[in-house]
C-alpha cells in the first residue's frame, strides 16, 4: 500500500492550514479510507503525550492529536517526527519522534533542517506504507526565499510525496489574490506544478463579490479557486497555538463564570481549555496585567514552557500579588503543571534546566510545595483519582471520589514542604503517585486535561463538555459545503 498524498500549504502562518487539515482527515475517513495525518515539523508549546516507537510514550504537537482523532486513528510519533518548543526568542527544545534531542538543539538551523529531513521522510515513508491516504499539513509559507535551501517541511516534503497541494489564505487579512500569487510565482516550476487548487478562508459576506477575481488568478496561474470558506470562529476545535479571542467581560450577569487564564510568555498546552471557551455560561478571558482579574471567578495559571521566567514575569507585571490577592479573598485559583509549580513555595533548578543554575526561587507561596528540576521528561497518559475525604470541602469540592483522564509532560518533581499542613495530596494515579495538590481555593494539578474530561466538566460546570467527534464530523460537513463540487475527490487522482 502508498498512500495518495493531500497537502495543506498557507501564504502565511495563521492562514488556517491546521483545521483545514482536520477536517480533511475526518472528510476522507468517512469515504471508508485509511487515514493519517502527517506535519514533519512544529513549533509549538502545545503538545500532547502519543505512543512512541520503543514501547515509551513521546509527544507531538497537539494540532496533529487532533488530526489523527479525525483521521479516526491512533495518535503516534510518525505522524509529527519533529516538534520544536520555544524556549526562547532564539532557541527551542527538539524533539525527534517523539524523544528530546539535546545533541542537535545547538545545531545551526540550515545544518539542522539536513540532519532532521531523514526523519521527516523516513516517518511519512512508514505512514504512506500503511494508509490509503495521508494528510499532510506544512508550515508558515512555501515561499520564503531566505529559507527555501532548507525548508523540508513544506516543498521539499511535497515533492518527495507527490502530493497534491491545495494552498489556502486568509481572505480576511486582505491582500488574499496577491498572497496567492505571489505565492504560486515564487515556486520553482516543478513545485507550481503540485498546487492543484487555492482556498479562501475566513470570507465575509457575499461569494459573488469575489468575480472576476478567482478567474484572473486562473488565467495568471493555470489554478482552478476550489473553496471559498466563510469565517467560522465557532468550530469547536482548539487553535493551533490555542490562542482565543478575549471574550466580553460577563460582569454582574447572574450564572456566568468569568475564568482568566494568566498569558505569561512561554505559556504551553491552552488547547486543553477550548471546552471552557465553547461553554454556555463561561466568559473565557486573558490576563496580562492586574486589572484583568478584577471582578473574575477564576483564575488559571496554566502550563509553562519556562516556569522560572514566567514566574518572574508575573511579579514584573503585578499578578503575582493579584493573584495571592485572589486566592486570599476565597475564589478558586487553579495551576496546572508549570503553573502549579510556580504556586508553590519554591522551585528548585541545581542543574540549570531553564537556564543558570538557581538553588531556590520563591513561588508563590500558595501551597506548601517545592518542585525541583531534573534532566528527566516525565510523559504520562493516566487516569487519576481525586481523593473523596481530600476534597470535601471548599471550592474544589464537586472533584471528590471521581476518577479523571489526562496526561502528563513536564521536568519538575514536586514535593510537600511537610508532612501535615493545610496542603493536601488530592489527586492520585494508578501508582498512588500524588499528581495534585489543593489548599482552600487554590488547587494545583499535574494532570492536564481536566476541562476535557466530561465526568469533570459535568461536576465544576453542570454541562458536558463538546463531544470531539461530533466536532470533527462537522468540520468535514462544512468543506463539503463550501469546497467545488468533486474536488476533494479530484485531489486524490491529482497524479
Amino acid at each position: 500500500m502508498t498512500a495518495r498524498t493531500v497537502m495543506v500549504l498557507g501564504t502565511t502562518s495563521g492562514a488556517g492550514k491546521s483545521w483545514l487539515a482536520t477536517a480533511l482527515c475526518r472528510w476522507y475517513a468517512r469515504q471508508g479510507l485509511k487515514v493519517a495525518p502527517f506535519k514533519a515539523q512544529n513549533m509549538s508549546n502545545n503538545a500532547r503525550v502519543v505512543p512512541g516507537l520503543r514501547g515509551a510514550p513521546g509527544e507531538i504537537g497537539s494540532a496533529q492529536y487532533f488530526q489523527a482523532l479525525a483521521a479516526r486513528t491512533v495518535p503516534d510519533v510518525r505522524m509529527n517526527p519533529v516538534l520544536l518548543k520555544p524556549e526562547h526568542d532564539t532557541g527551542s527544545q527538539v524533539i525527534v519522534m517523539g524523544e528530546v534531542r539535546d545533541d542537535l538543539r545547538a545545531i545551526p538551523w540550515r545544518e539542522r533542517s539536513e540532519a532532521l529531513w531523514p526523519h521527516a521522510r523516513q516517518a511519512l515513508d512508514a505512514l504512506r506504507a500503511s494508509h490509503d491516504v495521508v494528510v499532510i499539513e506544512g508550515a508558515g509559507s512555501p515561499a520564503e526565499i531566505n529559507l527555501h535551501s532548507s525548508d523540508y517541511v513544506n516543498m521539499r516534503t511535497a515533492r518527495h510525496a507527490d502530493a497534491a497541494c491545495l494552498l489556502v489564505t486568509d481572505i480576511d487579512r486582505g491582500g488574499a489574490f496577491a498572497h496567492l500569487y505571489g505565492t504560486h510565482q515564487l515556486l520553482p516550476a516543478d513545485e507550481r506544478a503540485l498546487i492543484r487548487g487555492f482556498v479562501l478562508n475566513r470570507f465575509r459576506g457575499d461569494a459573488s463579490l469575489l468575480a472576476p477575481g478567482p478567474e484572473q488568478l486562473q488565467a495568471l496561474t493555470g489554478v482552478p479557486t476550489v473553496g471559498v470558506l466563510p469565517m467560522w470562529r465557532g468550530h469547536g476545535l482548539p487553535e493551533e497555538d490555542g490562542v482565543f479571542d478575549d471574550a466580553p467581560s460577563g460582569a454582574g450577569v447572574p450564572g456566568v463564570q468569568r475564568v482568566a487564564v494568566v498569558a505569561y510568555p512561554r505559556l504551553s498546552n491552552l488547547d486543553e481549555f477550548q471546552p471552557l471557551r465553547g461553554a454556555p455560561g463561561v466568559r473565557l478571558s486573558w490576563a496580562r496585567h492586574p486589572r484583568d482579574l478584577d471582578g473574575v471567578d477564576w483564575v488559571i495559571l496554566p502550563g509553562s514552557k519556562h516556569t522560572r521566567a514566567d514566574l518572574r514575569w508575573l511579579r514584573t507585571q503585578g499578578l503575582a500579588d493579584a493573584i495571592v490577592a485572589h486566592a486570599r479573598a476565597g475564589r478558586r485559583v487553579l495551576g496546572i503543571c508549570g503553573g502549579l509549580q510556580m504556586l508553590g513555595a519554591a522551585v528548585c533548578d541545581p542543574d540549570g534546566i531553564e537556564g543558570e543554575p538557581v538553588a531556590r526561587e520563591p513561588g508563590l507561596g500558595l501551597l506548601d510545595l517545592d518542585t525541583t528540576f531534573d534532566h528527566r521528561k516525565l510523559l504520562s497518559e493516566t487516569p487519576a483519582h481525586f481523593v473523596a475525604d481530600a476534597v470535601k470541602s471548599g471550592p474544589w469540592s464537586a472533584l471528590q471520589g471521581l476518577t479523571v483522564h489526562g496526561y502528563e509532560i513536564h521536568h519538575g518533581r514536586t514535593r510537600l514542604t511537610q508532612a501535615s499542613g493545610p496542603t493536601t495530596a488530592v489527586l492520585h494515579d494508578p501508582r498512588g503517585q500524588a499528581l495534585g495538590w489543593q489548599q482552600g481555593p487554590v488547587l494545583g494539578l499535574y494532570l492536564h486535561g481536566l476541562f476535557e474530561d466530561a465526568t469533570a466538566m459535568r461536576a465544576l460546570l453542570g454541562q458536558d463538555a463538546p463531544v470531539l467527534d461530533h466536532v470533527m464530523d462537522g468540520l468535514a460537513d462544512f468543506i463539503d459545503h463550501h469546497m467545488a463540487p468533486g474536488a476533494l475527490r479530484r485531489l486524490l487522482d491529482a497524479r
